[in-house]
This record gives C-alpha cells, structure tokens and sequence, in this order.
C-alpha cells in the first residue's frame, strides 16, 4: 500500500519559516515527479513547488526565492522548506507523487498519490 505521510505545518508568524516533511512508504519514487500544492478555503487546490526527477525545481511565482522544494531519496522523502511567510501562505498543504515524472508538473490531475494535507497558517 502506497502511502505520502506528512509532517510538520502549524502556526507561525509572518516572516518565520516552517519546513513540511513528506515520507513516502510502499514504493521508491526516486523516478518520480514529486510535487507540493495548497488549498486555502474556497480557492481551489494550487500549485507550490515540484521536483523531478533529474533534480529540476519549479515553484510557482509567489514563492519563489522564498520556498525550498528537496528530496531525499533515500529516506524516500521530500521536503519544503518555507521562508519569510506571508499571511497569503495560509492553507492546507498537500505533498502528491507522480510516477510517471510528468513534465506538466504543475497539474494536480497528474498526481496518482496524495499526503493527508497539513494546515499552514500564517498570522499578520
């Protein structure tokens, strides 16, 4: 059985950092696109970050220069690491994998398995 077990995520100020852990179980997924996304309430889900396989990062504008996606593969992990948050980052986060390493990485649909989402907020 496939399973994305989050960790980390809470409470902070703005301008403080937070790290989300992502740990993988049932399968390796070094060859996968490993991506996060946030739903604030009432927008739909969006994407943050992803890394692929090769390495490559992409992060959606508003978190750029700000958010760190890593993985570690062999703990079967991936992480991001957020800097100087803002209110706007408050949301429920969520790590997925894709097996297929998509290069539309951006597109939850592409996603096959999906953390049970943890809740960032930041407070002004």
């Amino acid at each position: 059985q496939v399973q994305l077990v989050q960790s980390g995520g809470g409470l902070v100020q703005a301008g403080a950092s937070l790290r989300l852990s992502c740990a993988a179980s049932g399968r390796t997924f070094s060859s996968s696109t490993m991506g996060w996304f946030r739903q604030a309430p009432g927008k739909e889900r969006e994407f943050v970050a992803a890394i692929r396989w090769t390495g490559n990062t992409y992060y959606t504008n508003s978190v750029k220069g700000r958010f760190t996606i890593s993985r570690d593969s062999a703990k079967n992990t991936v992480y991001l690491q957020m800097n100087k948050m803002q209110p706007e980052d408050t949301a429920v986060y969520y790590c997925a994998a894709d097996p297929r390493g998509s290069t539309d990485y951006y597109l939850p649909r592409r996603y096959d398995y999906w953390g049970q989402g943890t809740q960032v907020t930041v407070s002004s």
